[in-house]
């Protein structure tokens, strides 16, 4: 089944279309059903058994990082199980240890979580080097000229850009400068490798494009980069011998569970675990495209209906993200009315923004259109 038809066969692990047009998995999207089955099961396990099947508990531990491991291209070894993906950034941002003099290269369309903790950095000495995310590659391989670090989103919250994460890896990987990427809303909407990308470290959460749980996340760090990042949290599980509780023994876990700082969300792995491998079943590469369209769709009709949507999409740049807004309309009250509807969108900083996931009919952002 070609993708202009995806939704349809996948459509029945997602209920909540039988009561409205979801628009924001750019926020939070709902669970798809083997994420939400999955954690009913852990949940009844521990209602009817408390930590009897504890071993089934600590399996879906590595369930996740295998799972990850295969989405991104990369070794379940490198995989952490974090919170967030702020979590998962802050570990990488407080974990280098920074000179004065060193130089990070930023954007400033980044959200709060891959902006601020380099702004704290800042004041240790570092310089901070600012691009526009649409800034071209030769831009940007000035600019990590001399750059320790290079940090970007796969995909841009607010207006939909998607960062070609191939061309700025070779130029990274080419200048000796780490390369970070902020995947929360691309990855699962869109194919991801962080070999071919050369990324030494991503972050994101499960509870966007991921379509698993609030809560539980990955953070991927290179095998090569991983002395070089110290823990930011320090406790009983980020040592190699965690499970020896008279150890007194400060190594160091040896791969990226050194991250890991006490018990995990077991709930949430269960429900990423499942999320990832839904994604994975049904195909990263079919997912983008259809994304892709359903995003197209939306900004032409909007635009068509004298709406100005923010930033231009090509094939190469367009993601499932749509912002628009109408001059001398709140977009507060867009997003209410459409609400009424059974349309569920979001207000960002004056933009109504609209994210469909694959399994959205073209029908339905036809319906959204006509609503507007």
């Amino acid at each position: 089944m070609g993708y202009d038809n995806l939704w349809q066969e996948w459509r029945h692990a997602f209920p909540v279309t039988e009561s409205l047009v979801y628009l924001n998995h750019a926020g939070v999207a709902p669970l798809c059903r083997p994420a939400a089955d999955a954690m009913k099961q852990l949940a009844d396990d521990a209602l009817n058994f408390g930590s009897l099947h504890y071993d089934r508990w600590l399996a879906s531990y590595e369930g996740v990082r295998k799972a990850a491991a295969r989405l991104i291209g990369s070794t379940p070894g490198e995989i952490a199980i974090v919170k967030n993906t702020s979590e998962g950034i802050a570990t990488i941002a407080m974990g280098l240890a920074w000179k004065p003099g060193d130089k990070i290269v930023v954007f400033h369309e980044e959200f709060p979580s891959n902006y601020l903790p380099w702004k704290k950095i800042e004041e240790k000495g570092v310089l901070l080097e600012w691009l526009s995310c649409s800034a071209s590659l030769d831009e940007i391989d000035r600019a990590c000229e001399g750059a320790r670090l290079l940090t970007i989103s796969f995909v841009q919250y607010l207006g939909g850009y998607r960062a070609d994460l191939n061309g700025i890896g070779e130029i990274c990987h080419r200048r000796g400068c780490l390369f970070l990427v902020d995947a929360i809303q691309g990855l699962g909407a869109f194919p991801l490798d962080v070999e071919k990308a050369h990324i030494d470290a991503l972050a994101a959460d499960g509870h966007k494009w991921l379509l698993g749980p609030e809560g539980c996340g990955i953070l991927y760090v290179r095998q090569s980069v991983q002395d070089s990042v110290e823990p930011a949290e320090f406790g009983w599980t980020n040592v190699a011998k965690y499970n020896d509780y008279a150890s007194r023994d400060l190594t160091l876990r040896p791969d990226a569970g050194r991250y890991e700082c006490g018990t995990l969300n077991t709930i949430g792995c269960y429900g990423l675990r499942a999320a990832i491998e839904f994604v994975t079943e049904v195909g990263t590469e079919a997912i983008g495209k259809a994304v892709q369209a359903l995003g197209d769709r939306l900004a032409e009709g909007a635009a068509a209906r004298g709406y100005e949507v923010l930033a231009t999409r090509t094939p190469a740049t367009g993601a499932g993200i749509v912002a628009f807004r109408k001059p001398g309309t709140e977009s507060t009250d867009i997003v209410r009315r459409l609400k009424g509807l059974g349309i569920i969108v979001a207000p960002r900083q004056g933009w109504v923004r609209a994210a469909p996931h694959f399994y959205i009919s073209p029908a339905e952002i036809d319906r959204t259109l006509e609503s507007l």
